[in-house]
């Protein structure tokens, strides 16, 4: 975006707004109040000044006035706190809930969006990107109401107290107009760029921190710290180009509003030297101009809080405004399990509980990672998937929960096409178990009861969850049975605290193996309908593999499942096996008839023996 952003980039927040007119409106109205009480302030000085000079008065008449004064002064105080309670409580609560649903609309969005969207420039947009829209709707709404009331008040009281000098005070305005105006499109352009530099910095230190071990096992520290710094750098300028343009702007203001106070003292002092004019009046004309200064100052804050807020609303607007390809179906509340239907002649056939029918997918780059899939997996089916790196392994699984989106009517699970299904429910019927075996900074007990709060969703969509209460008989024996399955239990004798053992960022603290037996308990733990282990065991060895493998089969037997890997060694227990080439399917049987057909598979089994008996 060119130039200076938009106000229209705030229709986001109109929503927010009305939300919480009922704090917005009483906090203007006490801020009103706080203006036209300020405006009045002078008067009571006017009507002392006077009095003392030119009348005969009393004790009590100055304690009156003074009194007038105080009580004014306290209506000042408690609609100065009440309009920032209202106000700025407002714009706060604003600040959470746009984050909130940044947050949630984050979760929904693709990986498509987030291999073009890097993770710290994502951070800066949820965190400085906001932070700059609350002040546009807390202090810019504030100081642009402020200032506008306060110069209407202070103009129309000096118009009718003095017009002729009031007219002479007024020459600098449309000077400060139009400073204004031009101030609004440089600091505009300049804070666009002091974000997209902030979100530069903060990329370079999340890419930094999360691959820290990798940077000092190459000894690359220093080129780091240079690029950081290099990072660092442009940010404080693209800071210092804003700053440059505030450091210009208010003492052009301060000089302006100089002048006005100099032109009335000069007419003013003339008008009390010749009689025409109080000194009461004239110190209430010169309070009045200083307190012109704060609205034209008013006006260049209000105009560099809203466009700051522009700015970041349109930032965060380009994500909100990104629509998710993967949707939820309209008019489908849940997902029909279905596992056999009536044929033409009465009679009962077997559904699949995955079906693959002509199924073709391609990337959004272009590249075609699946070529005419057909494929049926029954229920209680354990299928193997083998083939070489970037053959389509994972990407074919992925489709199943809608993890990428595949064409219509060409994936189908329980009978339906998954378009059609619930995304939640469909989601909940599968333990998935990535390649990347991504762990929380959190205990091992909760990373493996990471699903338990899933469970509780998919309980709604007629799915059987695990209980959820951790202090109940049924969650400790399935937490044991847990890790039992997933050949954990020298793992925790090794560590001090066990299930309670704080693994660090990302798992920092646990082995490849370690982790990927973390996540296989974790995906297990919700009673999947259907598991998929991708590639899930490479880091473990053969004789683990084995165990884990044997005590899953003894566990699930009759419960579908997906075992993606490299090691023909793992398909001893699948019924199954296709195997992927470029995206196509060329072999597919149990594993014996693969072995005696000598095709790839057949091949490959024979160098992996070979290799293993070496």
């Amino acid at each position: 975006m060119a130039g200076s952003a938009k106000f229209s980039e705030f229709r986001t927040l109109l929503p927010f707004i009305a939300k919480h007119r009922a704090r917005y409106i009483p906090g203007l109205c006490c801020l009103i109040i706080v203006d036209a009480a300020q405006v009045f302030i002078p008067q009571w000085t006017r009507r002392i000044i006077n009095i003392i000079q030119y009348s005969n008065f009393s004790r009590r008449d100055v304690l009156v006035l003074c009194a007038g004064m105080v009580g004014t002064m306290a209506v000042i105080s408690i609609g100065r706190f009440l309009w920032r309670y209202f106000i700025h409580g407002a714009s706060r609560r604003i600040e959470a809930e746009l984050r909130e649903m940044l947050f949630s609309h984050l979760l929904l969005l693709d990986s498509g969006f987030y291999q073009k969207n890097k993770t710290g420039d994502l951070i800066a947009r949820t965190t400085n990107d906001i932070a700059a829209v609350r002040m546009a709707i807390g202090w810019g709404i504030v100081a642009g109401i402020d200032g506008t009331v306060m110069a209407a008040g202070i103009l129309i009281v000096i118009f009718m107290q003095s017009p002729e000098i009031a007219a002479l005070a007024v020459i600098p305005v449309p000077f400060i107009t139009m400073l204004i105006v031009l101030f609004g499109r440089a600091v505009g352009r300049r804070f666009k760029g002091a974000q997209e530099a902030y979100s530069v910095l903060s990329e370079s230190v999340q890419e930094s921190l999360s691959g820290v071990r990798v940077i000092k096992s190459f000894v690359r520290e220093a080129h780091f710290i240079s690029k950081f710094n290099g990072a660092n750098n442009n940010y404080v300028n693209a800071n210092m180009s804003v700053v440059r343009v505030h450091g210009l702007f208010f003492p052009l203001i301060l000089f302006l509003a100089g002048i006005t106070t100099l032109i009335v003292l000069f007419t003013g002092g003339r008008a009390v030297a010749h009689g025409t004019m109080l000194i009461g009046d004239l110190v209430s004309l010169v309070a009045y101009i200083q307190m012109l200064v704060w609205p034209m100052f008013g006006a260049g804050f209000t105009v560099n809080m809203i466009q700051r807020g522009a700015v970041s609303m349109a930032r965060i607007n380009e994500i909100l405004w990104t629509k998710p390809v993967i949707r939820e179906p309209e008019g489908v509340k849940h997902s029909v399990i279905k596992t056999s239907e009536n044929d033409s002649n009465g009679s009962s056939s077997s559904i699949p509980v995955i079906e693959l029918r002509n199924l073709t997918f391609s990337y959004p780059d272009g590249t075609t990672a699946l070529k005419n899939i057909n494929l049926k997996i029954n229920k209680g089916e354990w299928l193997g998937i083998f083939g070489r790196t970037g053959a389509g392994k994972s990407t074919l699984v992925k489709l199943l929960p809608r993890l990428l989106e595949a064409p219509e009517g060409t994936v189908f699970v329980d009978g339906f096409d998954v378009q059609e299904q619930a995304i939640a429910a469909l989601r909940s019927k599968f333990g998935m178990v990535p390649q990347d075996s991504f762990l929380f900074s959190d205990t091992i007990k909760n990373n493996i009861s990471y699903g338990k709060t899933i469970s509780a969703l998919a309980q709604s969509y007629e799915y059987n969850g695990v209980e959820n209460n951790e202090d109940s008989f049924e969650y400790q024996a399935r937490l044991k049975s847990l890790i039992a399955l997933s050949g954990l239990e020298k793992d925790l004798a090794l560590f001090k605290d066990e299930l309670q053992t704080q693994i660090g960022e990302r798992g920092l603290t646990l082995s490849g193996g370690q982790k990927q037996r973390v996540t296989i308990a974790r995906a297990l733990f919700v009673e999947p309908e259907i598991l998929v282990l991708d590639d899930s065991l490479s880091a473990c060895d053969l004789e683990t593999e084995k165990a884990i493998l044997s005590r899953l089969e003894a566990a699930r037997r009759g419960k579908t499942t997906i075992i993606i890997s490299h090691r023909i060694s793992a398909f001893r227990v699948a019924d199954n096996v296709a195997v992927l080439e470029d995206g196509a399917l060329i072999e597919y049987g149990s594993p014996s008839l693969l072995i005696s057909n000598g095709g790839y598979y057949s091949k490959t089994a024979g160098l992996q023996k070979l290799a293993v008996s070496r």
